[in-house]
């Protein structure tokens, strides 16, 4: 390779690391900016509330740290700082007794509840708008109507059928198709008998699907691929509502036969090893069939190994397409915001009864990292798939944070709220000297949890554990 041959493969390998350098840029800044978008509508939420219930606000700001800008309209200074990682809104008499009637600890209880909360409203709003962004790409929506299955899938094989509305799975209420994904996410696998009906009927589904996949296509014209997929598409649905293991090896050895004949082969299945126990996801599933609701009991759902061995579930069948409009995106991303806060009290709840341990919580290390990893993913595809993770991301932590703002904890919103539901109660505020001392405790508490989960996240970076498990 001569001197111009190096310079221009130097050039073009320097220009794909540039590109690659930029991208990475421009994905981290739109990450702090979206992050910083949240910060900004919750703090918002405050600051409008206060307003217009006529609170003193002294300082709004967006960032935490030294001073980058700032300026002051009114009685109201407005300021960015460097650190992207907080923000706050500053209200004369938001922690200590004050003699200024526009102090907030002097306003009626119910407009301190209206501001207080404010802040987490406005979250559960930007998460529906971020979904509805994302929603609104799609050219159709997904409906919770099965309408077909996949071949040889588990699902039909444990009775569900083509046309069903899937309502609940398990004991987990099903409104979208957002809540299929995340009450799978929760199912826990089982060990079932070997000699169950439907993982027999599974079997024999498994003789036909590595008989179909043993042909080539390219051997064969088209209107004989069209007859064989027909044998043995005929051959599936009728193994799935069979009835008995005599009537699903009948149905199975005609299908062999069959299709042997069309393609000109002479497939014969391999003795399948007998196995006492099987590992599978398996639930009841309530279902609205032919206009009435009945229960499915112990359906399967497909069932594999991960790469690291683990068993893994996924969905073995696709949904009727919603049409979309106007109408349907805002229905739609309206139950997939609700779908998304359902998950997350259910994952609070999990943390609560030992269901999840601590090691599944992701501190701002553990979330940066789910951050890359979502834009990596996405960029395989495409820059705009990358920013569209990382917006479904920052969707899911816009709704976090309204959750837990909300929980009755010291330092957080629904702490605050919960000392003014008590001044409601008792018809008398709780001393602020007593109720910052205990805000005090609790956001020391909590900066302490943060880093300690925040250390666990740069253990598990290294190790991919964490110390905590």
């Amino acid at each position: 390779m001569g001197i111009a041959e190096w310079c221009y493969y130097g050039i073009k390998m320097l220009r794909k690391d540039l590109i690659i350098i930029l991208t990475t840029i421009a994905l981290i800044v739109i990450g702090v900016l979206i992050f910083e978008l949240i910060i900004f509508i919750h703090e918002f939420g405050h600051f409008i509330t206060a307003k217009k219930f006529g609170v003193q606000v002294n300082e709004f700001a967006i960032g935490m740290g030294p001073k980058l800008f700032q300026f002051e309209k009114g009685e109201t200074k407005y300021s960015i700082r460097l650190l992207p990682i907080g923000g706050y809104c500053a209200m004369e008499g938001e922690n200590e007794e004050s003699d200024n009637d526009r102090a907030l600890i002097n306003k009626p209880v119910w407009q301190r509840m209206i501001i207080v909360l404010a802040g987490a409203f406005n979250n559960i709003v930007l998460g529906l708008v971020m979904m509805m962004i994302l929603l609104g790409q799609s050219p159709v929506f997904s409906s919770t109507t099965i309408a077909e299955f996949a071949q040889a899938g588990f699902t039909s094989k444990s009775g569900l059928e083509v046309g069903d509305k899937i309502v609940e799975i398990g004991d987990y209420n099903i409104h979208c198709s957002r809540d299929i994904s995340f009450s799978l996410a929760l199912l826990e696998i089982q060990t079932v008998d070997g000699n169950d009906f439907s993982i027999y009927k599974e079997d024999r589904g498994f003789d036909l699907v590595r008989q179909y996949t043993s042909l080539k296509a390219e051997d064969y014209t088209e209107e004989q691929l069209s007859e064989i997929t027909d044998a043995f598409d005929e051959g599936i649905e009728k193994i799935n509502v069979c009835t008995s293991t005599q009537e699903a090896d009948k149905i199975t050895s005609e299908t062999i036969a069959k299709v042997n004949q069309l393609a000109g082969i002479d497939y014969k299945p391999e003795e399948r090893e007998f196995m006492p126990e099987r590992r599978r996801f398996r639930t009841d599933v309530d279902v609205i069939r032919d206009g009435q609701r009945i229960t499915v009991e112990n359906v399967d759902f497909y069932t594999y190994l991960g790469d690291d061995g683990e068993p893994m579930v996924a969905l073995d069948f696709s949904v009727v397409p919603i049409k979309k409009n106007i109408g349907t995106l805002i229905t739609e991303s309206a139950k997939s915001t609700y779908s998304v806060v359902k998950v997350v009290w259910i994952s609070l709840a999990g943390l609560v009864t030992g269901r999840f341990g601590m090691n599944d919580i992701a501190g701002p290390v553990g979330t940066a990292s789910v951050v890359k990893q979502a834009a990596q993913v996405g960029l395989q595809s495409g820059f705009g798939d990358a920013v569209n993770n990382i917006l479904y991301i920052m969707m899911i932590i816009t709704v976090n944070l309204g959750i837990v703002n909300v929980l009755p904890l010291p330092a957080l919103d629904g702490g605050r709220f919960l000392f003014m539901l008590i001044e409601v109660i008792i018809r008398k505020p709780i001393p602020q000297k007593v109720e910052g001392m205990i805000h005090t405790i609790g956001f020391l508490i909590l900066l302490a949890f943060i880093g300690f989960i925040t250390i666990n996240d740069i253990i598990k970076i290294f190790n991919g554990t964490g110390f905590i498990g």
